[in-house]
């Protein structure tokens, strides 16, 4: 790709396929899939990133760090997803927006980054993501990255996936009541090899690792009805643009 002017973007779009539980705290596993996109002006370095970053920009960018808006997505579940959810109130799928920062420690390998984030349509609260990361390239084609990750949930956020009601639990009949309070709800890794097709396509495989904690493991949906180990392995194939506004 070559520059244009100050008005040209690098654009990448491209598509996830994805196979872990079908809800926080499920024990069952299914398919999805989900578009994903990035932009950056042509000038400004092509910075790694983890599998498991969400949508962003940085609109602050001093030295190492920086920080702007993020949008992200929340997880669905129903009765369809498992029976024994019968009673208990279902969760839409959303999305949620709030601001990321970050740090290179080291530039271009490793990262400290946060995100916070609020649900913007399905009132499933506040969300704190921590994370570290490790980026190594291999040769002009790989990049392998390793990273450690924490997540937070406020009240809103622990009761709407984690919390049951004591009406929900006599129509459901068999899980009892539960109270849920924020705090820490999982902390796990993420791993992934990025391959270069091409200059404009990336292949892309990772697995991420969670082991809910506290109230998100202790939650009946969790310890009774599913599993406080919450894999997901994906793969994505993205291409990138170049583009004049």
């Amino acid at each position: 790709m070559t520059r244009s002017g100050s008005g040209n973007w690098i654009v990448t779009l491209g598509a996830n396929v994805e196979y872990g539980p079908k809800y926080p705290g499920a024990k069952h596993s299914g398919f999805t899939a989900m578009p994903s996109f990035d932009f950056r002006r042509f000038d400004e370095p092509d910075e790694p990133s983890a599998p498991d970053d969400n949508i962003d920009y940085s609109l602050v960018d001093i030295g190492r760090f920086e920080a702007g808006p993020v949008l992200g997505f929340r997880d669905n579940r129903s009765p369809s997803d498992d029976d024994r959810l019968q009673g208990i109130h279902a969760v839409h799928w959303g999305i949620d927006a709030g601001v990321f920062a970050q740090y290179w420690a080291i530039p271009n390998q490793l990262r400290f980054r946060t995100e916070i984030r609020q649900a913007v349509s399905n009132g499933s609260g506040l969300v704190a993501d921590l994370g570290a990361d490790w980026f190594q390239p291999l040769g002009d084609k790989w990049q392998f990255s390793a990273g450690s990750r924490a997540s937070f949930g406020n009240g809103a956020y622990m009761r709407k996936y984690f919390g049951i009601s004591a009406t929900e639990a006599v129509q459901n009949g068999a899980l009892p009541a539960f109270d849920t309070g924020s705090g820490l709800k999982s902390v796990g890794v993420t791993v992934s090899a990025s391959y270069d097709v091409t200059p404009t396509w990336t292949l892309q495989l990772y697995d991420r690792f969670d082991r809910l904690v506290g109230d998100a493991a202790d939650s009946p949906i969790t310890s009774k009805l599913g599993n406080k180990n919450q894999n997901v392995v994906g793969i994505s194939l993205s291409k990138a643009f170049s583009v004049n506004f």
